[in-house]
């Protein structure tokens, strides 16, 4: 794999909501993973039945430190998809910051292959934050509301 691509893939990587990404090519395989702990990537190419050939240094990742972890229950998205917090567009959403949601309240919608999936509160209490905007694509376990 020449240098163009790594870099390309490399920059796919940082400027992405991306983990992890494993791209095989003939022979070569590439594993690029970004980490939240250190503010740079980590870049091996693989031969097979050869030792590891370490890649170019990497240029480093911008790690914005996140604020302080949220208080009060958590809700993950069950599911990767499109979040929408409402049942279609100009409808009203159905919790805002402030609202007061029972177990089993509707929160919002996860569109998943063409299907939408109603996501319902798991605990009661008070909405504190909204933590994904309308329309974002999100991930299996991603945090989306606050309940306090």
């Amino acid at each position: 794999m020449d240098l163009r691509k790594l870099k390309t893939l490399i920059d796919l990587v940082a400027e992405s909501d991306i983990a992890e990404l494993e791209v095989t090519e003939g022979e070569s395989k590439v594993r690029i993973v970004k980490s939240s702990a250190a503010p740079q990537n980590q870049v091996v190419m693989m031969q097979p039945q050869a030792a590891p050939v370490s890649a170019p240094t990497a240029t480093p990742l911008s790690v914005v430190p996140t604020a302080v972890e949220p208080q009060g229950h958590i809700v993950k998205s069950p599911m990767v998809g499109t979040f929408y917090r409402s049942s279609a567009p100009g409808s009203p959403p159905f919790v805002e910051v402030g609202s007061t949601v029972k177990e089993n309240d509707t929160l919002c919608i996860i569109e998943a292959m063409k299907l939408l999936n109603e996501i319902d509160a798991d605990a009661s209490g008070v909405i504190k934050q909204i933590l994904v905007e309308n329309g974002q694509p999100v991930e299996f376990g991603q945090p989306l509301f606050v309940i306090g």
